[in-house]
């Protein structure tokens, strides 16, 4: 697939991504956007997700994201959906995705139903960044758009420590770095660095954490009280679950956190080949990855939620 085939047939154009937005969903929109405005100035083009976090608004173009539907009406001519692997989890933009004359889909999660008129899915690839990066002509490539799928491939990989780095990761890594981005910045500025309120709350969750399944499991929640007392919002929470998953002799980690009285949002993250996240998450609804996966949950109590699916890790460990 090459997307300059499919610009040059369009006039108008709207790109999306998953509901909360992470840096690979952000980067590679903003990737795309980008290309589209500095070679294709004639397409009216716009992004639509859900407000972005702020560590993510240096790069260009975040400036013009649209976060509500305006006109339902609107007929795009071409309508891609990006690191999406349900056309239910784009939320509310999902009434102008219907009404586009074409619809098309990029994305990795292995759980993705290939779900639009015509569906670039490699579940084994890093990030949706990188097959951003392999649809374009990356002779093209600018410094800014650079900028966005360095970020979103940084975020996927867990800054290329996580399995699904390949060697082709690597390389084009080092393609963008040559294009003059400050990559050391990335990663700082959008990865580690944390205010002080958000490792507050990410003591709080360590603190609270409990191990489950003999020690092959380790689970913890922050309720919506939490999060209010400690000033964070769910944004906030990113990276609780990944320093959760680092425990020694855990197999998966599992995190919870309250979105509305009892509805909870669940994070996962395996180590190793002996789990598979991407199917208990589709058991509830949810998608993602085989080490990265998440779903909803409602209930009151968040502990026997991380006790079900313990179970259904322990269920899995026991088969392999």
């Amino acid at each position: 697939m090459h997307l300059d085939y499919e610009l040059e047939k369009i006039q108008t154009m709207a790109i999306a991504g998953h509901i909360r937005p992470d840096g690979d969903c952000v980067g590679s929109c903003l990737a795309v956007y980008n290309y589209v405005r500095a070679y294709y100035p004639k397409i009216d083009v716009t992004v639509y997700l859900e407000p972005i976090p702020n560590i993510f608004k240096f790069l260009q173009g975040s400036e013009t994201i649209c976060s509500t539907v305006e006109d339902e009406n609107r007929t795009y001519d071409l309508f891609l959906v990006l690191d999406c692997g349900d056309v239910g989890r784009i939320g509310d933009f999902g009434v102008l995705y219907e009404k586009a004359k074409r619809t098309l889909c990029i994305d990795h999660h292995v759980s993705n139903r290939s779900f639009a008129d015509d569906n670039l899915i490699v579940p084994d690839a890093s990030s949706t960044c990188e097959l951003v990066y392999g649809v374009l002509d990356n002779d093209k490539l600018t410094k800014e758009i650079a900028e966005c799928i360095y970020t979103g491939m940084v975020h996927d990989t867990g800054v290329f420590q996580y399995s699904c780095t390949s060697k082709s990761t690597m390389e084009i890594a080092g393609d963008l770095m040559e294009l003059g981005i400050d990559y050391p910045a990335i990663i700082d500025k959008t990865f580690y660095e944390k205010t002080f309120a958000q490792n507050k709350i990410l003591g709080q969750a360590l603190l609270k954490s409990r191990l489950f399944q003999n020690g092959s499991c380790i689970g913890s929640v922050i309720t919506k009280e939490e999060m209010e007392e400690f000033h964070v919002l769910p944004k906030h929470l990113d990276g609780i679950v990944s320093q959760l998953r680092i425990t020694k002799d855990v197999q998966v980690a599992i995190f919870l956190y309250e979105l509305t009285p009892g509805e909870f949002k669940v994070s996962t993250r395996a180590k190793g080949d002996m789990v598979d996240l991407s199917v208990i998450a589709t058991k509830y609804q949810g998608g993602g990855h085989k080490k990265a996966a998440g779903f909803t949950m409602s209930g009151n109590d968040p502990w026997q939620m991380i006790s079900q699916v313990s179970e259904d890790v322990a269920e899995q460990l026991n088969r392999g």
